[in-house]
């Protein structure tokens, strides 16, 4: 059989772990590289990662349609300039067959265990249902939005409703005339509460901290457009320049946080003319600095908070009881179902998966929530992996589909130089990934992420180790080519 048929498939050149944007574009550029002996390992039953799992009512990008997707392979036929899920599930469902690379993806496939055997130079994995196989190389596309964080509330797993995460929907759920608690009011939460709003009987929303909400310069694009778009390629692809340059300008204010404050007037006027209620307005007011937390976009979260069933809580929450949800001011406030709108653990990147390295060191306990990485790629001590969305390449402000691009191109071009030059191993040198690593703590502790607030941008140190300190054309240069004298070569 052929040696990518991931039925058979034991020993491979290369293994990916997931099928979203990350998986999926390391895959088709190994194909256009002539690297054909590579296997997909998906945990779930179909390709799309984040945009597979995250089907809540509502779930958008909030990253223009033109900009989120391949660089090789524009849509003509985006429906709107902010593209829903479905649409984006739909798009990386074409790319998987127009590339051809189902045939490599195991379904049903979670990596519980990789070790890697310095004698042979490959990578022993372990799947949760006991299969096995060995690649020369491992590429981590499993990303960073994959791991639901759960709030630590006491008396949460005691509560007798429903309980469901938004990155876990439950649609088999009726929220139709419930009482329902949403805890959370972030980027899944302010696309989902207005549509759930008009349904429920009562929604009581608890907030433990305002976010920076700017309007959704939101539209359906026309079938003149589409028509131009698929006859005139080159008039997409300078709509998607166009689109990324002024994204990318925005570096500047994430980097220089006074520039930011520039901003806060826009976001204020438009939270004063959206909240008519003096009262209301105050509680929906941040009190930190403009992107220090995720910067939201939406045009019907504030008039969804004002509907008569819609009630926005603040007092901080003290237990959750079988019945509801009991604040500091000691009200209980009973709920049919808690929807929880928290976020993702994004700094435990690899935590689901055990690595461990030639020398027996695992890799999660080797980072202790403190991730140290060369280019958010490789790992010092961990040869021949490569993490895909890994540690300091999160963006505040530009699409990381551009960042997963330039990734995929570097990870390629180490793989096939492991194959061309027939070498075992390449391990990042210590002393490249420290300054690396003194580098972008340098950055990020001026910017506005280390400004003084809270979010799941940092580590447990605080450091806001997820995110890259800059443009990202500046880490397109700096990984377009790899530079094997950062590498120790064994052969």
């Amino acid at each position: 059989m052929a040696p990518h048929d991931p039925s058979a498939a034991r020993d491979v050149d290369v293994a990916i772990v997931g099928t979203g944007f990350s998986g999926l574009c390391t895959a088709i550029l190994l194909k256009q590289a002539g690297v054909g002996s590579f296997v997909l390992l998906e945990k779930a039953a179909g390709v799309g990662g984040t945009w597979r799992d995250n089907s809540y009512p509502g779930a958008a990008c909030d990253v223009p349609s033109h900009l989120y997707s391949f660089s090789f392979e524009p849509n003509p036929q985006w429906s709107r300039a902010f593209s829903e899920q479905r649409e984006i599930l739909a798009y990386l469902e074409h790319c998987a067959d127009k590339y051809a690379v189902r045939p490599y993806i195991r379904f049903g496939s979670e990596v519980v265990h990789a070790r890697f055997d310095a004698a042979s130079g490959r990578w022993h994995l372990r799947t949760r249902d006991g299969h096995e196989l060995r690649a020369r190389a491992l590429v981590l596309g499993n990303g960073a939005l994959h791991r639901p964080a759960y709030p630590e509330i006491p008396g949460l797993d005691t509560f007798a409703g429903a309980v469901f995460h938004s990155a876990r929907w439950d649609h088999g759920y009726d929220l139709s005339q419930r009482t329902v608690g949403v805890i959370g009011t972030g980027a899944s939460a302010i696309q989902f509460v207005p549509r759930i709003a008009p349904v429920v009987r009562r929604l009581h929303l608890f907030q433990r901290t305002p976010p920076w909400i700017i309007p959704k310069p939101d539209h359906a694009i026309g079938d003149v457009a589409h028509a131009l778009y698929a006859r005139v390629p080159a008039l997409q692809g300078l709509v998607r320049a166009g689109i990324y340059w002024r994204l990318e300008a925005r570096a500047l204010g994430f980097m220089r946080p006074g520039l930011l404050r520039l901003a806060e007037p826009l976001a204020r006027r438009y939270l004063a003319a959206s909240v008519a209620d003096p009262a209301l307005r105050a509680r929906l007011t941040p009190d930190y600095r403009m992107g220090c937390k995720r910067i939201l976009l939406s045009n019907d979260y504030y008039p969804a908070l004002q509907r008569d069933n819609v009630e926005l809580v603040t007092d901080r929450i003290t237990a959750i009881e079988p019945t509801g949800v009991r604040t500091c001011d000691g009200r209980l406030r009973e709920v049919d179902a808690l929807l929880l709108g928290t976020g993702f653990s994004v700094t435990e990147y690899l935590s689901a998966i055990e690595i461990v390295g030639p020398d027996g060191r695992e890799l999660n306990a080797e980072w202790r929530g403190d991730p140290q990485t060369y280019l958010g790629i490789t790992v010092a001590g961990f040869p021949n992996l490569f993490l895909m969305m890994g540690p300091n390449t999160g963006l505040g402000h530009n699409s990381m589909i551009f960042m997963i691009e330039a990734q995929a191109r570097y990870a390629v071009q180490a793989i096939r130089a492991l194959r061309d030059q027939g070498l075992r191993a390449l391990d990042v040198r210590p002393e490249v990934q420290s300054a690396f690593v003194a580098e972008m703590r340098a950055k990020l502790g001026r910017s506005v992420w280390s400004s003084g607030c809270k979010s799941w941008y940092q580590n447990a140190e605080g450091r806001a180790s997820a995110l890259w300190p800059g443009f990202t054309v500046a880490y397109w240069l700096r990984t377009r080519t790899l530079d094997l004298r950062d590498y120790r070569q064994v052969a």
